[in-house]
């Protein structure tokens, strides 16, 4: 989702990072126990250090739920995350998003009509006995639909758990809005690739879609016919990460060419030939930990976010951390919270005023809880690494 966000006064232009550092310290003593920031892994550090918990977009929507004091959750993260705290927390908590242009191109490539129009293809015409399943990185509308139609949601730690549980419930499964850890999670399963298909919801509207007889076009794969749907056990939603689609082949094999005893460690939301060249693959808490755990000396070329990457080689000095890639990886989204739209979001609360507030309706919030709960009736409660 899109959002616009207002020009900030020009007062806030004018300030230092260290005025504005001040200044949300002392908006944080006004409010007290009933503010609460959330900071995800890869906010900057700039921000993170005022963030009362730091985590996944999960993990925090749920510690955000938790406070029983909190009126306001201020997230700094994207705009599904705080969707997420809204559908977890009380009606009488208010969730804001400090910039509403913070948003997720991987969650904008998974949209509604179109997962509406995948499903009547799907079901009607090919005769799938479909299971939805949504990468938590997803829309508060794309849950609730997956809530609706018997499925769930899932992370990337445990999305090898609900693709378990969602085999039990019917013979294929719907993946979205990221095809990448689709694809490494259902590989690791023992799916083979030729039982996977992609679905292209653009190359689907460019082809005019019609719900009988009319096969979709996909852009490099061919017609995605009834026969290809029931030779498939997993339909792969053409989203992704714009962060971890960065990281290739090339700078894995540059690793092991220049540095043969360092390891390396990705997100799965990586490519499936990334993984498949890594030492390991897990979610960002499983990067953490791994990192945490090692031994002094260990060296690590990481696939992930470059804030965090950052943040683990500050907090290791006795190891090399490093990112993967020779670019700067940016969640160039999430980057738009910042000190300023921080401190703004932080005066309006203590002025009586509350700014951006995100909200999900009574309907989709109560179908997006269904998705959740199954997600958590179904899986382990540790993070579990892919490969």
């Amino acid at each position: 989702m899109i959002l616009f966000q207002p020009p900030l006064p020009p007062k806030y232009s004018a300030l230092t990072e260290d005025e504005m550092a001040l200044a949300i310290a002392e908006r944080k003593r006004t409010l007290g126990s009933r503010l609460v920031i959330l900071g995800h892994h890869y906010q900057q550090d700039e921000v993170i250090r005022f963030a009362d918990f730091t985590g996944d977009s999960l993990k925090l929507s749920q510690i955000g739920a938790q406070q029983k004091d909190a009126e306001f959750i201020v997230f700094c993260g994207v705009h599904f995350m705080a969707e997420s705290a809204d559908i977890l927390s009380d009606d009488r908590v208010k969730v804001i998003l400090p910039d509403l242009s913070a948003g997720c191109s991987m969650a904008d490539m998974a949209e509604i009509e179109d997962l509406e129009t995948a499903w009547d293809f799907l079901v009607d015409e090919c005769g799938a006995n479909l299971i939805p399943i949504t990468y938590v990185n997803s829309a508060a509308s794309i849950k609730a639909f997956c809530g609706g139609h018997g499925g769930a949601c899932c992370t990337s730690s445990n999305a090898r758990k609900v693709l378990e549980w969602a085999f039990t419930q019917g013979d294929k499964v719907i993946f979205l809005p990221d095809q990448h850890l689709g694809r490494n999670t259902a590989y690791a399963m023992g799916i083979p690739l030729d039982r996977m298909v992609v679905y292209d919801p653009k190359t689907q509207r460019a082809a005019g879609f019609r719900p009988r007889g009319r096969s979709i076009a996909l852009a490099n794969d061919g017609q995605l016919t009834p026969d290809h749907v029931r030779n498939a056990r997993v339909i792969l939603w053409k989203g992704h990460c714009s962060v971890h689609g960065l990281f290739t082949e090339a700078q894995c094999n540059e690793i092991r060419r220049s540095d043969p005893g360092c390891k390396i460690l990705v997100h799965p939301e990586c490519k499936w030939e990334v993984v498949q060249k890594a030492d390991l693959a897990g979610s960002t808490e499983f990067i953490i930990r791994t990192v945490n755990e090692s031994p002094p000396g260990s060296r690590w070329a990481i696939g992930t976010e470059i804030h965090l990457v950052h943040r683990l080689a500050s907090q290791h000095p006795d190891k090399a951390v490093r990112s993967l890639a020779g670019i700067q990886c940016l969640c160039t989204t999430m980057y738009r919270i910042d000190l300023r739209h921080l401190l703004w979001a932080l005066d309006e609360l203590v002025a009586g005023r509350v700014v951006n507030q995100i909200k999900v309706d009574p309907e989709t919030k109560r179908l997006a809880v269904l998705a959740l709960q199954r997600m958590l009736a179904n899986v382990a409660p540790q993070p579990v690494a892919i490969k």
